[in-house]
């Protein structure tokens, strides 16, 4: 199933609400997102239909096995990303931005790298 980045970002927003808040709904998302709600309930209904999310009878959106597996590695690259930009120096605000931006078009072999070098500098090595 291919995923495009709109898609993950509407499922890492629906993964950080249900962390903060406990449950989702489109109206969070909208919200979250600053999206209209007929432009969240057009996605919504596209995530249901690919197998992503699953909404209901109350209109709470949760995430399904596969929908979870692309939220959190998303969001895990935006958290090491956007840690990896403020250590590099880049004030946190931007840092986040900049891992957004990236998140998605980002290889996993330039990611893999990524982390490993973070990994050996915050273990005290030289870059």
């Amino acid at each position: 199933m291919e995923i495009h980045e709109s898609a993950e970002d509407y499922l890492e927003t629906i993964l950080i609400l249900k962390e903060r808040i406990g449950h989702v709904r489109s109206v969070d998302i909208a919200t979250e997102m600053n999206y209209s709600k007929p432009s969240i309930s057009v996605a919504m209904k596209k995530l249901r239909e690919n197998g992503c999310i699953q909404v209901d009878g109350d209109g709470f959106i949760e995430l399904t096995d596969a929908g979870y597996t692309i939220a959190s590695d998303i969001y895990n690259r935006h958290r090491v990303l956007t840690d990896f930009f403020v250590a590099l120096g880049v004030d946190a605000k931007t840092a986040a931005e900049d891992a957004c931006k990236i998140e998605h078009d980002l290889s996993a072999q330039t990611f893999e790298k990524i982390m490993e070098h973070a990994a050996r500098y915050t273990h005290g090595e030289k870059p």
